[in-house]
């Protein structure tokens, strides 16, 4: 009743026109939130294709990051490089404890021999392993073949005296390598120390040093005053073939963190440390 008395006749049409319109809206809304709504439906097809390429780009990223393996000679791996092979840490070793004596391995079979990978294994490495052309031409022509067979330590020739003439009567050996070897030599005041030095003359390949080792050997090696490697310096170790100052100072941080040595194979654990190159390197050190 006050609604009739309080307002006039215009404020009460005013009244009921507000709530009819305020009832409408609502029912807009309710009708719209009812009602299905194509804007989100995804295309079947058009999500298949997604998805595909979604999966086509993981599969490249994927093959992107699986490093690439590239043909190597076996003689050389490093235990890093045996790791990624995905060969075992003994397998490795048996492989470097070969070649510390100066042995070379010439075949997949003899590869497997020594170092006892499984056949799985060597079947995925070996189709990249390259060995020495004198290795895989199994009809290759040798000259002087009488001149390097294998002779006695007395009746070989001294590596620090002999010259030119000599080194090149062996197979593989001419004048420019002849030459090379003996400027190497002499940049040493009293020459080689050991036949392994002949791995740092550049050029000279496994199977040439070999020929060379059939009739020369170092009878007369120039003395060294070896390293204690546990109380070595930086610039004294710097003064060894293959060790620059950062490897110099890798050693001597490692030497602290492992309150000394006790052995000069544990050189190969240092970051950074040339294996290949650890039975030159042994030449100037020692352990006290």
């Amino acid at each position: 009743m006050k609604f009739y008395t309080y307002f006039s006749r215009q404020q009460r049409l005013a009244v009921v026109l507000l709530i009819l319109i305020i009832i409408s809206l609502e029912l807009i809304l309710v009708l719209r939130e009812s009602t299905p709504s194509n804007q989100n439906k995804i295309d079947p097809q058009v999500y298949l294709e997604f998805q595909n390429e979604v999966d086509r780009l993981i599969v490249q990223k994927r093959n992107k990051s699986t490093p690439k393996i590239y043909p190597f000679n076996p003689n050389y791996i490093t235990d890093y490089k045996g790791y990624t092979l995905g060969m075992s840490t003994t397998e490795i070793n048996r492989l470097h404890q070969y070649r510390a004596q100066n042995k070379w391995v010439n075949s997949e079979k003899e590869f497997q021999q020594i170092t006892k990978v499984s056949d799985s294994l060597l079947s995925t490495i070996a189709s990249y392993f390259k060995f020495p052309d004198w290795v895989t031409k199994s009809t290759q022509k040798t000259t002087s073949k009488s001149y390097n067979t294998i002779k006695s330590f007395d009746q070989k020739i001294d590596l620090n005296q002999a010259t030119a003439e000599q080194l090149q009567k062996v197979n593989g050996i001419g004048a420019f390598y002849s030459e090379r070897i003996i400027r190497f030599r002499d940049s040493f005041e009293g020459g080689f120390i050991s036949e392994i030095q002949l791995q740092d003359v550049r050029g000279l390949t496994p199977e040439v040093i070999e020929n060379i080792l059939k009739k020369f050997t170092v009878k007369t090696p120039r003395h060294v005053n070896k390293l204690n490697l546990n109380v070595a310096t930086v610039e004294q170790l710097v003064s060894i073939q293959h060790i620059d100052y950062e490897l110099a100072y890798e050693i001597v941080e490692q030497r602290m963190l492992k309150e000394g040595y006790s052995g000069i194979k544990e050189l190969t654990k240092v970051k950074g440390f040339p294996i290949e190159k650890l039975e030159i390197i042994k030449l100037y050190l020692s352990i006290n």
